[in-house]
């Protein structure tokens, strides 16, 4: 494993409760993934927090999005110990991404790892 590989945590919904307030907050740290990124700290692992939040959004400045990634930084830095790094964008060196909204497939297949029955596309529709 490359020494500055990384593992992703999306903030809204996995680490931190979804509030539902479009951004304008962040919610209270979800216990268990909070101890598992925790954990990964401990054992020597780079965690950037991989949010939406950052990006480029209609009316925002730059100004907007530094302070926006300050409370990010702030917030990770008062729950999980220290100020973690705040991306919206994964490289290669992304060993993992843990998102509330995301479904694995396995490499070169296009097959879900999991998926919710009612997301599930028949075959006789491909």
């Amino acid at each position: 494993m490359a020494k500055d590989s990384w593992w992703g945590v999306d903030l809204d919904g996995t680490l931190a409760f979804n509030e539902h307030t479009q951004g304008r907050t962040i919610g209270a740290p979800v216990p268990r993934m909070l101890e598992r990124v925790k954990g990964w700290i401990a054992k020597g692992r780079r965690v950037k927090i991989m949010t939406a939040r950052v990006g480029k959004h209609e009316g925002e400045t730059d100004e907007d999005r530094a302070r926006i990634r300050k409370e990010i930084e702030d917030w990770t830095e008062e729950f999980v110990g220290t100020r973690l790094e705040v991306t919206n964008e994964k490289d290669y060196k992304m060993i993992q991404l843990w998102d509330d909204r995301a479904i694995q497939v396995i490499a070169d297949t296009g097959i879900p790892v999991r998926v919710k029955e009612e997301d599930k596309i028949s075959s006789k529709r491909l």
